[in-house]
């Protein structure tokens, strides 16, 4: 941010010399290209910075409750196992 701070200053220098210029054109060509180019860039980026962030450590987050819920599949996949095998051995006793 500190960047944009002084983007903004060094943008600020050209102003008088704009203003004196008088003409509309002049002005909005001083905006557009010294301006808004300075001062948006680095605003823009630290934005994308923070974002990218975040993104990051909600896929670490979903990384380990995906995880968490592959193991508790697993878990459960061994149990119906079991229970099969147990069932497999009572049948025989039904019948």
């Amino acid at each position: 941010m500190y960047c944009a701070y002084a983007f903004t200053l060094l943008a600020l220098v050209a102003l008088p010399a704009a203003i004196e210029q008088g003409s509309p054109t002049v002005i909005v060509n001083w905006l557009s290209s010294n301006f808004l180019q300075l001062v948006l860039l680095p605003i823009i980026i630290v934005g994308q910075n923070v974002i990218s962030a975040a993104q990051d450590a909600r896929a670490e987050a979903d990384h380990e409750t995906l995880t968490a819920l592959h193991q508790m599949s697993k878990q459960q996949i061994e149990i119906l196992e079991g229970q099969n095998k147990i069932l497999d051995l009572l049948k025989p006793k039904v019948d």
